[in-house]
């Protein structure tokens, strides 16, 4: 019995998470996000004020906690080297929507919409990305890499997501009747297309 506890409080746990947020996202729609206060999101979830930040620190963790993955550095170091900087991470873009359940898109989409319209929002999304950046940077430099391979980076990783937030805020625009997929891997090939000239360190491949 006690060995099998501690995988039924996390699962509990888990449980206890998902609700809070889904009951978050869902009243940020309704009410707006500045219109809705955290003891609001504990009487929806019918949870206290003091689990709901146990779970999310700050009001802004309820829509974006779990938005940095470090996941995404690693598939992008996992593809081969011979694709470059810049197409690595522009496939691990690709690679990780592809791979995101139905539930999965549908907080993304909400997400994104509540970005667009809430400033406090707009700078949280901005710090994500400068982590899921510096992520990207950190796994892909190569051992001893200088300030030009560092640059050069950098400025693949931030294309990159740069295109796939506007690709991402247009389908937020159009209600997610596109298909966010072929999107973000339309976005991509846009930036990709330059790719050579990024990717390389004075005519030799990064």
């Amino acid at each position: 019995m006690n060995a099998r506890e501690p995988g039924l409080r996390e699962q509990r746990k888990a449980r206890v998470r998902r609700s809070i947020q889904d009951h978050a996202l869902a009243l940020f729609v309704e009410r707006g996000f500045d219109g809705t206060t955290v003891a609001d999101v504990a009487r929806a979830a019918e949870v206290s004020s003091v689990t709901v930040f146990r779970h999310f620190p700050t009001k802004e963790d309820l829509v974006f906690s779990g938005e940095f993955d470090p996941v995404l550095a690693q598939r992008a170091a996992a593809r081969p080297a011979a694709e470059g900087p810049m197409r690595r991470i522009a496939g691990a873009l690709v690679e990780s929507m592809q791979e995101a359940t139905e539930a999965q898109r549908r907080m993304l989409l909400t997400r994104t919409r509540l970005g667009n319209v809430t400033p406090a929002l707009r700078a949280r999304n901005l710090h994500n990305h400068y982590l899921i950046q510096r992520a990207f940077v950190s796994a892909l430099r190569s051992e001893g890499a200088g300030p030009e391979e560092e640059f050069r980076l950098t400025v693949a990783a931030g294309a990159c997501l740069a295109a796939a937030g506007a690709a991402l805020v247009h389908w937020a625009e159009e209600y997610g009747l596109s298909d966010p997929v072929e999107l973000v891997g339309r976005a991509l090939a846009i930036v990709t297309a330059g790719a050579d000239s990024v990717d390389s360190v004075d005519g030799v491949q990064a």
